[in-house]
C-alpha cells in the first residue's frame, strides 16, 4: 500500500483533486493532505511528505531539486496536470524519483472559455456589465459577429483542434500554424505564422511553453496584426511579451486582448493588464470546470494503480532513472 501526499493547499483541494479521485486513492492507499494552507516548495515541502511514497502535486507546487535532495522516501512525483515545467525532472532522474503527468483532459473546457473570449470582445458585454454594476449608462457601440470571421489558432494540438471544430460550427473561417499540423479537417487551412497574424479577425495562442517559443509573441508579432483583430493568450504567459501587449493595446495597434495565462502567481494574468478596459481576464480557470478536473485526477488515479501493478504509466517521463521505483518492483 502506497503513502500518499497531496500538495493541494485545502482551498484548492477540491477543486484540483475532486473528492471523487480522493475517495477512489482512499480505498487502496494512505492519503496525507497539505493542512498547512500554504503552497509548500523545497525542504519544507520534503518535511511535509516525509514516510510518502508518492507525491500527487498540483499546478502552484513547484519541486525543485532542494525537495529532490531532501525527500528520500518519494518514489515518484505525480504532477496532476500536463505542464511540467515547474518540476525539476533531472533532479528528479538525478535521485532516482519518477515524474509523470496527467493527460489533457481539459480540451472543451478551454475551448468553450475561448468561444466565450471571442463573443465578448466583439459585443462588448464585460464592458456593458461594469459600466452596470458601477451605475453608469454602457455607450452604445455597434458589435461584430464572429460568424464570417477568420478564427486563427496557434498550436494545433488537442484544444487546438476542438477549438477549430468549434469555431467552424460557428461559421468561422479556421486557419492555424503548427510546424507539424498533422491531417487536417475539410475546411481548415495550414499558413505560415505570419500570415495568420495578418489575416485573422482572432488570434489564439495554444502553442506548448518551450524555450523555443519563449517570446513568441512580441511587437513585431502585434504589428502584423488587425487593428481590429482580438489577441487571446490561453496557453502560458512566457509565450507573450507583455510589455509589448500593453503597448500594442495603448496605440491600438490590436482591437483588445484576453487572457486566462500570465505572469502572476499560479500563471495568472499580470494585474496591470487584467485591470484594463480593453483586456477579458480570468484567473486561470480554463480547465476548471468538473469534467476536466476530475478528468485529470481520475487519471492520476489509474497511475497510481499502475505503479501498485508494478507498471510504469504511459505519461512516465524518466522511468529508466527512477530506480527507487525499480529497486521497490523487484522481486524480493
Amino acid at each position: 500500500m502506497f503513502r500518499i501526499f497531496l500538495t493541494h493547499t485545502p482551498e484548492t483541494l477540491p477543486l484540483l483533486f475532486p473528492p471523487k479521485a480522493r475517495a477512489e486513492l482512499a480505498k487502496q492507499c494512505d492519503l496525507v493532505e497539505n493542512s498547512t494552507g500554504k503552497v509548500l516548495a523545497g525542504a519544507d515541502l520534503a518535511r511535509a511528505a516525509a514516510g510518502c511514497d508518492l507525491v500527487i502535486a498540483d499546478r502552484q507546487t513547484a519541486i525543485d531539486k532542494q525537495f529532490f535532495a531532501a525527500a528520500t522516501d518519494t518514489l515518484a512525483v505525480m504532477r496532476c496536470a500536463v505542464d511540467i515545467s515547474t518540476i525539476d525532472v533531472d533532479a528528479a532522474s538525478h535521485h532516482g524519483v519518477l515524474v509523470t503527468r496527467s493527460i489533457p483532459t481539459f480540451a472543451t473546457s478551454v475551448s468553450e472559455l475561448a468561444i466565450g473570449f471571442m463573443i465578448d470582445g466583439a459585443r462588448g458585454i464585460s464592458r456593458a456589465v461594469a459600466a452596470y454594476r458601477n451605475a453608469q449608462d454602457p455607450n452604445l457601440a455597434m458589435g461584430q459577429q464572429i460568424s464570417g470571421k477568420t478564427l486563427g489558432i496557434c498550436g494545433f494540438g488537442v484544444i487546438g483542434r476542438h477549438l477549430a471544430s468549434l469555431g467552424q460550427a460557428l461559421g468561422m473561417k479556421v486557419v492555424i500554424t503548427d510546424p507539424a499540423p498533422g491531417t487536417l479537417p475539410d475546411g481548415m487551412t495550414d499558413v505560415p505564422f505570419n500570415t495568420l497574424l495578418e489575416t485573422s479577425d482572432f488570434v489564439v495562442c495554444l502553442a506548448p511553453s518551450t524555450p523555443q517559443t519563449a517570446g513568441l509573441f512580441g511587437a513585431s508579432e502585434f504589428a502584423m496584426m488587425k487593428p481590429t483583430a482580438m489577441f487571446i493568450n490561453l496557453a502560458r504567459g512566457e509565450l507573450v511579451d507583455e510589455a509589448a501587449l500593453e503597448q500594442a493595446l495603448d496605440t491600438n495597434t490590436i482591437a483588445c486582448a484576453a487572457m486566462d495565462v500570465g505572469s502572476a502567481p499560479d500563471q495568472r494574468p499580470a494585474s496591470r493588464l487584467a485591470g484594463r478596459e480593453d483586456v477579458i481576464a480570468t484567473p486561470h480557470i480554463g480547465g476548471q470546470t468538473p469534467q476536466a478536473s476530475e478528468g485529470q485526477a481520475l487519471h492520476v488515479v489509474s497511475q497510481v494503480k499502475q505503479l501498485m501493478n508494478n507498471q510504469f504509466p504511459d505519461e512516465a517521463v524518466n522511468a529508466p532513472a527512477a530506480t527507487r521505483l525499480l529497486a521497490r518492483f523487484a522481486p524480493s
